[in-house]
């Protein structure tokens, strides 16, 4: 790319990255009342999230050939247990994760 070229795609980048953190202070301002379906978004799109989330990782199991989706099947039991346990989201995850990759590193190799 030409020094043009590089500074055109920088700026762009800089403007859209400023854009998108201003445009939602410039469209519901504080003095406002945030309008319902907004607020209803913002509820119920960290749970749609996270069982996006949980799909795509799970997408490419195999329950008919070795290990039979048992490392999942692990880490998911250690997740839930652990989260219902001490209902820390981020020990829950980070625990479960160390135990998905030892089990795949280790265990079922």
């Amino acid at each position: 790319m030409t020094d043009l070229q590089s500074a055109l795609f920088f700026g762009i980048i800089a403007l859209t990255t400023i854009l998108t953190r201003a445009l939602p202070f410039l469209l519901f301002p504080s003095h406002k009342e945030t309008p319902r379906y907004i607020t209803y978004l913002g509820n119920v799109i960290p749970f749609a999230m996270i069982g996006m989330l949980v799909v795509y990782c799970l997408r490419n199991v195999s329950l008919q050939s070795f290990p039979f989706g048992l490392p999942e099947l692990i880490a998911i039991a250690v997740i839930t247990i652990l989260h219902l346990w001490k209902g820390n989201t981020l020990l829950s995850i980070g625990v479960g994760t160390v135990t998905y990759m030892v089990c795949v590193q280790f265990i079922f190799i």
